[in-house]
């Protein structure tokens, strides 16, 4: 009986040597430069185990991996790596090698994916199916409120909306996909240590509880400008398609899109007013073959992975098309909505449209306002909301 129950101990005490041995593999390779999934898998299926590549040396550089990466492996600084583990264990953090059945497989498909994830929250949501969406920084009210929707219906069908938490529409899409009881990622282009923008550490939280924060980077890599185009395409690459509601023509949120096409992936685009700069980038999108968006069935039904799925686009059409209807206004109101369009406009222009008073039209577009049929803009513009 003693005998046993020694051999069971020592099981364990080798199990545990194996993880942290492993883990501290990974933490290693995490930091490799030059290391892809491709080039991580390759060594592994030449060397057998993390371990062993993680040691570096001639071996390694025969298995596959640059003279670079094997070098830095060799003569990486263990005190980084400790505060690496440290820092995991504290903040309960969890790192992903693209050899475990937990890295996603669209991820794991595409070329130059990250050798190891780093994940706070919930891995398992990055096997879920996935659409991403992504936008100005510098949205309209407008533009808000559509990604909010949009990502709320969405979610209710059953996809994952994934993003990269930065201001505008990728925190609206965050924030309507948490709204409709969703789940939600966070790509950062950071070292999940830090956060950026700081005033969203609180959304950044939620979504840790209903979905992850993932990052390619390890801790202390602060976000530079070079990073987010590196950010975007893992955006692209864990979903089944692209959407962009409101983007310049030149914005980080077109060269997601693109990453989205060049990775096989459906690109969608949200039109909008000829006269809003914003809208130009989706406009463009468009021309060069994306799909014109909607509403959420226009997404739905291009997803090939749901088309056999019929009850799951219908519900979605259900969802949408029984939505209770706004609450009738009166003539007067009616006027000024139909004054305002869905383009911004001064105080002074509706004067002129409608005839009623400044004063009336002030207190008028504050009940609007309320009531969610209007958005405040910049310059005292107001303009209408769908």
């Amino acid at each position: 009986m003693l005998a046993r129950a020694k051999r069971v101990i020592l099981h364990r005490c080798l199990s545990y040597a194996a993880d942290v041995d492993e883990l501290r593999a990974c933490a290693l390779l995490a930091r490799a430069p030059g290391l892809t999934a491709e080039r991580l898998r390759a060594a592994v299926a030449q060397l057998g185990q993390l371990e062993f590549v993680a040691e570096g040396g001639r071996v390694c550089e025969r298995a596959g991996l640059e003279a670079h990466t094997a070098a830095f492996l060799r003569a990486a600084p263990s005190s980084t790596i400790d505060a690496d583990l440290r820092w995991l264990a504290k903040s309960g953090a969890q790192l992903i090698p693209c050899t475990s059945p937990r890295y996603p497989e669209l991820l794991a498909r595409t070329e130059g994916a990250p050798a190891v994830l780093y994940v706070l929250g919930e891995p398992s949501v990055l096997a879920s199916p996935q659409l991403s969406m992504v936008g100005a920084r510098a949205a309209s009210a407008a533009g808000r409120a559509t990604a909010r929707e949009l990502a709320t219906e969405l979610v209710r069908a059953g996809l994952t909306i994934t993003s990269g938490l930065a201001l505008g529409i990728d925190a609206a899409s965050h924030e309507g996909a948490l709204a409709g009881g969703g789940m939600t990622v966070a790509v950062c282009a950071h070292g999940l240590d830090t956060l950026y923008p700081r005033q969203h550490r609180a959304l950044a939280q939620r979504i840790r509880e209903r979905g992850a924060l993932v990052s390619e980077f390890p801790p202390g890599t602060p976000p530079r400008r070079e990073m987010f185009p590196q950010r975007n395409r893992i955006i692209s690459a864990l979903s089944l398609g692209t959407l962009v509601v409101e983007a310049a023509t030149w914005s980080g949120s077109l060269i997601t899109a693109r990453c989205a096409g060049e990775q096989g992936r459906e690109v969608f685009a949200v039109p909008g007013s000829i006269r809003n700069p914003l809208a130009r980038g989706c406009h463009q999108l468009i021309r060069e073959g994306a799909t014109l968006v909607e509403s959420a069935a226009d997404v739905l039904a291009e997803l090939k992975t749901y088309k056999q799925n019929q009850q799951f686009t219908l519900d979605v059409l259900t969802v949408a098309g029984t939505a209770e209807p706004p609450p009738s206004l009166d003539k007067d109101y009616e006027m000024l909505l139909d004054a305002l369009d869905f383009e911004p406009v001064s105080i002074d222009t509706l004067v002129e449209r409608t005839g009623l008073s400044s004063g009336s039209i002030a207190s008028m577009l504050l009940i609007l306002e309320l009531g969610g049929r209007v958005a405040p803009h910049p310059g005292g513009r107001y303009g209408r909301l769908s």
